[in-house]
């Protein structure tokens, strides 16, 4: 290990994150394993920050991504016309958009969920002829200076390159206590001329905020901002960075709302295989740009959108939704045993479908937890601002005994840590 550390200390920047926490060499990955260099298997609870949701070289994904290279199938092609393109967007609206009555056109982006970001806020600036966007506490949308600007953890704002103009940040659902109601908070500074708020271009808000600490929005706060909009003229813009294309149990987020979003951003997960795609989806009436207005050399990239095709596949019937619930129910049951057994804890869980956070209120035990559940097999990141949150994130196909399995790890580890700690 200390080999592996000082070789990367010599030939890669010191911004390096997750190789310091996993401080391994990774060699192949299947299914819901990662395997390292001497052959050690993992149970991966990380999934690629989000980007694997169907498991690590799905093999229905994999078949038609070969298939298509075989056949010479185009890789790059900036936003030209191909089949790999028209194929994705043909099989998106009738898979995804047209069952749940979304009437939305796509934009393809730049390949990273923070182009997609910077694409939405120039979308909501240029319809309504505002600069203001309002975001939330303990966001994350991205590190591009737009992005970065309605990104609120510290440990990003560096002084020394933040734009802090048109940016402004309001209360997230429960950011105050449970007892306090934000959107009413929002209107009073939105009607009250007095405020210093400008009335946003959009408001900018994940429906579950993953890396900011597992905090899940209400349905009637969620409910309550979309009407706010509404009322107002304001663009609501839905990051479905981490927790759509199935994170929370629903292809979109926020389909348990039953919210119409006027701009939703995808990325991560969309091409189903780990390869890089962002989209936008925008209403109609909201596509105003001039040809060519917008551009990035690798958007709508090929290779993803063959594989975007079978991750649609999982969603054209209800038996994959309900597969993610059944996993959901023994990940709810595990936690509430172990907060039975061992309320001196004092854990706090949250989370919805299989994107859920395990609280641990020093950070320093959360990371031992993370380094603990790594000694035995298990790769666990944490989020929240103090890193304090174990974030649970297993792939959405796991097996129903590598779940079991790695709730096992994660448990002892938990109990490890924070035993050890009691005495």
């Amino acid at each position: 290990m200390m080999e592996l550390a000082d070789r990367a200390a010599r030939q890669e920047s010191e911004v390096r994150s997750y190789c310091r926490s996993f401080p391994t060499i990774f060699e192949k990955a299947k299914g819901s394993y990662l395997y390292d260099h001497t052959g050690k298997r993992y149970i991966d609870f990380f999934s690629g920050a989000g980007a694997i949701n169907y498991g690590h070289n799905n093999d229905r994904m994999r078949q038609a991504l070969i298939a298509y290279i075989q056949a010479d199938g185009i890789t790059h092609s900036l936003d030209m016309a191909t089949t790999a393109k028209r194929k994705f967007m043909d099989r998106f609206e009738a898979s995804i958009l047209a069952p749940r009555g979304l009437d939305f056109k796509m934009q393809f982006t730049g390949p990273g969920g923070t182009n997609a970001i910077e694409t939405a806020l120039k979308i909501a600036r240029l319809t309504t002829g505002r600069s203001h966007i309002a975001a939330f506490t303990n966001g994350y949308h991205g590190l591009t200076l737009g992005a970065l600007a309605l990104t609120s953890n510290a440990h990003y704002r560096n002084e020394a390159f933040i734009d802090r103009s048109n940016a402004s940040f309001l209360p997230f659902d429960g950011y105050l206590g449970r007892d306090v109601d934000t959107i009413a908070y929002i209107r009073k500074l939105i009607e009250d001329r007095g405020s210093g708020f400008d009335l946003p271009a959009a408001f900018l808000v994940e429906t579950i905020q993953a890396e900011g600490g597992i905090n899940v929005a209400g349905t009637g706060w969620l409910q309550s901002l979309d009407a706010l909009c509404h009322e107002f003229g304001i663009l609501l813009i839905i990051d479905d960075i981490q927790v759509g294309c199935g994170r929370t149990g629903t292809f979109f987020s926020f389909e348990r709302t039953g919210i119409h979003p006027d701009i939703v951003v995808l990325s991560k997960s969309i091409s189903g295989f780990g390869l890089p795609m962002s989209v936008v989806l925008m209403r109609p009436e909201l596509d105003q740009w001039k040809p060519g207005e917008e551009t990035a050399t690798f958007r709508g990239h090929n290779l993803s959108f063959v594989t975007a095709v079978e991750a649609i596949c999982y969603w054209e019937s209800d038996d994959f939704a309900r597969g993610i619930q059944t996993r959901e129910d023994v990940i709810t049951r595990r936690f509430k045993e172990l907060a039975q057994s061992q309320p001196a804890f004092d854990l706090k869980i949250r989370g919805k479908g299989l994107i859920h956070g395990v609280e641990i209120s020093d950070p320093d035990k959360a990371r031992a937890v993370s380094r603990e559940a790594f000694s035995q097999g298990l790769v666990i990141e944490l989020c929240g601002p103090m890193n304090n949150v174990l974030k649970l994130l297993p792939p959405l196909v796991i097996e129903a005994s590598d779940l079991e399995e790695g709730l096992d790890i994660l448990v002892r580890s938990i109990q490890s840590v924070l035993l050890d700690g009691a005495r």
